[in-house]
């Protein structure tokens, strides 16, 4: 899953996005609010988090101007103001959920990932589809029981797929949810992905859909 990071603190930043990245996400770190604004005009992000106070736009500002053109990305608000009005404004300004600096970042992602599930209307902790199941906080995979072993980005594209079980994701979707602005992709990338989590999962779990993308479904096509 990709997740924007809006921090200007360059040492915090940095821990964030290693941290997290080590979690399974993959991160995109920016230090400015026009810069935040810029990137999620531009791009999809599975969820945001957001600082307070940086520089050329406010993180408020941020998140009015986000929830103004409608966009439900979760936000995770992560500031150092433990004012309760700074709390309160923020939530009625649309944020999902708000953390105080200090933190532990093993609460940080545990909270962006019941965002994301919440996200997609989401309950339960484990994903599954047939006899598949993937456990997000473990980063576990089985199959009728059976532990799969998966590469890291194998099981972040059959993660995203399955959060989205039942639609068409285009290649551009997958690639944005998949890949930060760092990663060098070969042009045929996500086909050899898709077609190791074929040979391992079975032939049945992801369809193409010619010209379009790929979904994860067990329903036929349609006619």
């Amino acid at each position: 899953m990709r997740i924007l990071l809006v921090e200007d603190d360059r040492m915090l930043g940095d821990g964030l996005q290693a941290g997290l990245t080590q979690a399974g996400y993959a991160v995109d770190w920016l230090r400015d609010g026009e810069a935040a604004v810029a990137a999620l005009g531009a791009e999809s992000f599975a969820a945001v988090v957001l600082d307070l106070g940086l520089p050329k736009r406010d993180g408020l500002s941020v998140l009015q101007w986000l929830r103004g053109r409608h966009d439900a990305t979760p936000v995770l608000i992560l500031t150092a103001r433990d004012q309760l009005e700074d709390k309160v404004r923020g939530l009625d300004l649309g944020a999902d959920d708000y953390v105080l600096k200090p933190f532990d970042l093993d609460e940080i992602s545990a909270r962006l990932r019941a965002l994301v599930r919440r996200a997609h209307g989401r309950p339960e902790p484990v994903l599954s589809l047939g006899d598949v199941e993937l456990n997000p906080a473990a980063r576990t995979v089985t199959r009728a029981g059976e532990a799969v072993e998966l590469t890291a980005r194998e099981f972040d594209l059959l993660h995203v797929l399955l959060e989205n079980a039942d639609r068409v994701l285009t290649r551009r979707t997958l690639e944005e949810q998949l890949y930060t602005w760092n990663d060098a992709v070969d042009s045929n990338a996500l086909e050899v992905h898709v077609h190791h989590l074929r040979r391992k999962l079975g032939n049945d779990l992801i369809r193409t859909v010619r010209g379009v993308g790929y979904t994860a479904s067990l329903r036929p096509p349609a006619a």
